[in-house]
C-alpha cells in the first residue's frame, strides 16, 4: 500500500540515510521504532539550507519537511525488513525549523511532513506533533524531523 501511494504521488523511498555522527538512524523498543532526526537530504544533497523565511521560503521548507518524511520511512524500513505492512501507525513527529528571528509559522513548515504522512498512510498517518523554531540546525539545514512509529 505504501509503495502504491508513493507511486501515485510520483515519489519513491530513498536508500536509508547514513548517520553523520555517533548515533543510530533508528531504534526499536517493543512495538515502537524511534527514528533519529532526519535532514532533507535528496540524492545526497540538502534541499533546504538556512533560516526560514529569510534564506529558505516557507514553501521550500515545507517541501523539505516532506523529504524528511521519506528519509524517516526509509530508516524505519531498515528495522522492519522493508515490509511496510508491519507499520501500524505514526505515533509522533517532531519538526525543528531553523527560524529567522521574527518567524512564528513553524507549524506551517511542519504541515509539509504531516500532510505527506497522511497522504501516504491515511488514518494510520495521523499523529501527535511538535513544531519548534530554533536558531540553527546541523549542516545549516532548514528543517530536521524525528519520528516515532508503532510496528508489528
Amino acid at each position: 500500500m505504501l509503495h502504491d501511494k508513493l507511486a501515485e504521488l510520483g515519489l519513491k523511498l530513498p536508500d536509508a540515510p547514513k548517520t553523520v555522527a555517533a548515533y543510530l538512524p533508528a531504534v526499536r523498543t517493543g512495538n515502537l521504532v524511534i527514528v533519529s532526526g532526519q535532514l532533507p537530504l535528496k540524492d545526497g544533497n540538502l534541499i533546504a539550507v538556512g533560516p526560514v523565511p529569510d534564506v529558505t521560503s516557507l514553501d521550500a521548507a515545507s517541501e523539505a519537511a516532506g523529504q524528511c518524511v521519506l528519509n524517516a520511512l526509509a530508516a524505519l524500513g531498515t528495522l522492519i525488513d522493508h515490509d511496510y505492512s508491519r507499520l501500524v501507525r505514526v505515533v509522533r513527529l517532531g519538526v525543528f525549523v531553523a527560524s529567522s528571528e521574527a518567524f512564528s509559522e513553524q507549524h506551517l513548515v511542519a504541515n509539509g511532513a504531516s500532510e505527506l504522512m497522511m497522504k501516504l498512510l491515511g488514518e494510520a498517518g495521523r499523529h501527535a506533533r511538535t513544531a519548534v523554531g530554533v536558531p540553527c540546525l546541523p549542516l545549516n539545514t532548514s528543517v530536521e524531523m524525528e519520528a516515532m512509529f508503532e510496528v508489528r
